[in-house]
């Protein structure tokens, strides 16, 4: 695909030669919008991983296109969140019955337009026999294979990278992606995960997690409570307070749940958002859901405690002693901070500041691929495996809040699991009285 592009680019740009500027406008557009058209067709064809590549580009600002022509592009790979390229009913419906019998058994009424379209499944809109409405995701045929065969190629593709990423050729790494991404085809684990956070989160002022039909749950079809709510795309055009309250919100399940409750969401992106009919925030897709040991989330919290208080040789200690940096490697205790800030500063900047595309791409390419001049000494760094899924959930956390341009004292909030604070704002403030009541 990469080479197909790359021709038409040439042919594109042969053929503005001697063109009125208007008509290379006309030409350029055409074109990025091709490239995105063809990157939604492939990436969501091949659904699994490869489907979950485009979820995660569209919310970063990367220079795949002209800056003019970016966020057309972008918003054409949006399609991905949930409106991918769908399978027929007819072949869905199969994996349906053959894991519920007849669908009258079960549905009084089933829509068969799926209302969304996600990596691993389609997910549809039906209504159980006692009058609920209920969300149906379904895996798409031959979905386990494919993944299956995402990871033998992941493993494959390891050895060149060596030269490119190290810490992403680690095999300890490897292990633990493909263990994560295998544990998004267990749908009967994912629906006793959600029943789980449904109970915890129920009637929480801003929270909102639809429970799970357990009854109905199989290794092939995941049954929840519908939410009837406004999608992050309409999101987005809500005023701005409205948005900044949706964010700190946002930022409060996915980031805060990693340090108070030791556990977390680690796939957050748009198509997981929704705003539901009473206000709340209601999350969906808890296939990519981890509890992290108690030491490694202070490990953490120590990190980017150390980095914000300026404590340079604290970090590049911890770091050695973990073995994230080896004794020969050529980096300073200076430039361990300075990285902490470039991928996670927004933790530790105390001042109200509006997240963008363009900072959560810099800050996702600063962490995973440290390359770049001002950190070419830690391409040797080595992530250990228990990190890899809390980066991801902070950077793509990130990056979805730059899609909503959600504005405020994100370290205020983040006091609150940095340093046990008690809250600042009215939603921590909310918050806290509503635990203290459970």
């Amino acid at each position: 695909m990469a080479a197909e592009r790359t021709a038409r680019g040439i042919g594109a740009r042969l053929a503005m030669i001697g063109r009125p500027d208007r008509a290379r406008a006309i030409l350029a557009e055409r074109s990025a919008l091709q490239a995105a058209q063809q990157l939604v067709t492939v990436l969501g064809g091949m659904k699994g991983a490869a489907m979950k590549l485009g979820q995660m580009l569209s919310v970063l600002d990367l220079d795949l296109v002209p800056q003019s022509h970016r966020e057309m592009f972008r918003e054409k790979l949006t399609e991905l969140q949930d409106r991918a390229p769908v399978v027929s009913f007819a072949a869905m419906r199969q994996v349906l019955e053959d894991d519920l019998g007849p669908l009258h058994r079960v549905f009084a009424d089933f829509d068969e337009r799926p209302v969304a379209a996600a990596s691993i499944g389609q997910v549809y809109r039906a209504r159980l026999h006692d009058g609920r409405t209920v969300a149906v995701k379904v895996k798409y045929p031959g979905v386990d294979d494919a993944v299956a065969a995402d990871m033998r190629n992941l493993a494959f593709f390891s050895k060149l990278w060596k030269s490119v990423l190290p810490s992403a050729a680690d095999t300890e790494v490897i292990d633990e992606v493909a263990r994560n991404i295998n544990s998004e085809l267990d749908y009967l684990r994912e629906a006793r995960t959600q029943h789980r956070l449904a109970e915890r989160y129920r009637d929480h002022p801003f929270i909102l997690v639809p429970d799970s039909v357990l009854e109905y749950c199989t290794h092939h079809v995941l049954v929840t409570e519908f939410v009837d709510g406004m999608s992050f795309a309409q999101i987005r055009a809500l005023p701005d307070v409205e948005r900044d309250r949706i964010g700190e919100v946002i930022y409060r399940f996915y980031i805060s749940s990693i340090f108070t409750d030791h556990e977390f969401c680690g796939d957050p992106h748009p198509g997981n958002v929704l705003l539901a009919a009473d206000g709340r925030v209601a999350f969906v897709d808890f296939g990519l859901y981890k509890q992290m040991d108690p030491a490694a989330v202070h490990f953490e919290r120590a990190a980017l405690r150390a980095a914000g208080e300026d404590r340079a040789q604290d970090l590049y200690d911890q770091w050695r002693g973990r073995g994230i940096i080896a004794p020969d490697a050529k980096v300073t205790p200076q430039e361990c901070v300075d990285y902490v800030w470039a991928a996670a500063g927004w933790h530790l900047l105390d001042g109200r500041f509006t997240v963008t595309p363009e900072r959560a791409t810099a800050a996702v390419v600063q962490a995973i691929d440290p390359r770049v001049a001002q950190f070419r000494g830690l391409r040797q760094q080595l992530l250990p495996p228990e990190h890899v899924f809390s980066r991801r959930a902070d950077l793509w956390t990130f990056a979805t809040l730059g899609q909503l341009a959600a504005t405020n004292n994100w370290h205020r909030i983040a006091r609150e699991w940095l340093y046990q604070e008690p809250p600042t704002t009215e939603i921590g403030e909310a918050i806290a009285q509503w635990v203290s009541g459970q």
